[in-house]
């Protein structure tokens, strides 16, 4: 097996037959100078009928402002739906995120725990957002092109091909009548072939930026059949060194929110220590199929080999008995 991953990838793929085929762009930015931070997504579901559209915005008061919505579209010819759209401008260095449309104010974001009633008891505004994000670090990820003979793991039915890189965003978010000029730092992915967000039994998925040359991400995979997938990055002096090995120990909420972290991540020639504290959190789910997933999304602050950066931690549980497996 090797990886594939050319400028044409930031584009469309082709529409392929699987009914849950996906195709979707992520994008999230932390300003600490105004405390504000933000996450975007855009998966397109053509053979559905649908695409899934997020705004997430986590305000300064710890008011969270969000909006999903469903909107109908027929291909996947483009990243354009809900009031949201995603540009390329050039491959692998400069991207566009625009939103125009409603958000929900959550001053209690735990209240997604039941969206109908967060929704219809929240204050609903206007939001506007406009960013630019340029690359920073090289390109991680691609599509896996198998040889004969490979066994293909069970987490291809999340993505078929994923990568992701370290950005630097600067725009305008405006929420009601607060507006902020953004100047900050995150992710980006692009993932694209059938998802299926009950694949995964649970995972963990840690993203930083500390300035502009450095960060990391970590990512912990768990199947059903008990095999975890422990990887990630280094962003340092603006380039990666791998992580190939992780171990993460996380404190609770006693609803099972994520709110201090410890990671032990190994690369080849030393061990680090990250440690996390939630600042902001809101709990979200898919259900297919009477199955329910959690998602539970924490806008984080790291610290590791001092330095101080931002991010997001965002763990996914499949759920049994009414709690997450992975807890």
């Amino acid at each position: 097996m090797h990886i594939r991953l050319e400028p044409r990838d930031e584009y469309m793929h082709e529409l392929e037959s699987a009914d849950t085929f996906n195709e979707s762009m992520y994008f999230n930015v932390y300003d600490p100078k105004v405390d504000v931070g933000a996450w975007f997504r855009l998966g397109n579901r053509a053979n559905e009928g649908y695409a899934e559209m997020t705004t997430c915005i986590y305000l300064p008061d710890k008011t969270v402002a969000f909006m999903y919505g469903r909107p109908h579209i027929e291909n996947n010819d483009a990243f354009d739906a809900g009031g949201m759209r995603f540009e390329v401008v050039e491959p692998f260095k400069e991207q566009r995120v625009t939103y125009q449309g409603k958000v929900a104010l959550l001053t209690d974001p735990n209240a997604m725990k039941d969206p109908r009633k967060a929704f219809t008891q929240s204050r609903h505004v206007d939001a506007s957002v406009d960013l630019t994000y340029r690359g920073l670090s090289p390109m991680m990820g691609g599509e896996p092109e198998w040889d004969e003979g490979d066994i293909v793991p069970e987490t291809m039915q999340f993505a078929k091909g994923h990568y992701e890189q370290h950005v630097g965003a600067k725009g305008t978010i405006v929420v009601g009548a607060d507006s902020w000029d953004i100047d900050g730092f995150g992710l980006r992915d692009h993932s694209w072939g059938p998802r299926s967000w009950q694949a995964p039994y649970w995972y963990r998925w840690l993203t930083c930026n500390a300035g502009a040359e450095d960060g990391f991400m970590v990512s912990i995979i768990a199947s059903r059949d008990g095999k975890v997938r422990r990887s990630g990055v280094l962003f340092e002096k603006g380039g990666y060194t791998p992580i190939i090995d992780a171990s993460l120990d996380t404190k609770w909420t006693p609803e099972f929110d994520q709110e201090q972290l410890v990671c032990i991540a190994k690369t080849p020639d030393r061990e680090i220590e990250i440690t996390g504290s939630v600042m902001s959190f809101i709990p979200l789910r898919n259900r297919r199929e009477g199955k329910v997933t959690r998602i539970g999304e924490g806008l984080t602050e790291y610290s590791w080999e001092g330095k101080t950066g931002y991010g997001l931690s965002e763990y996914l549980d499949q759920m049994e008995d009414g709690k997450p497996v992975g807890a």
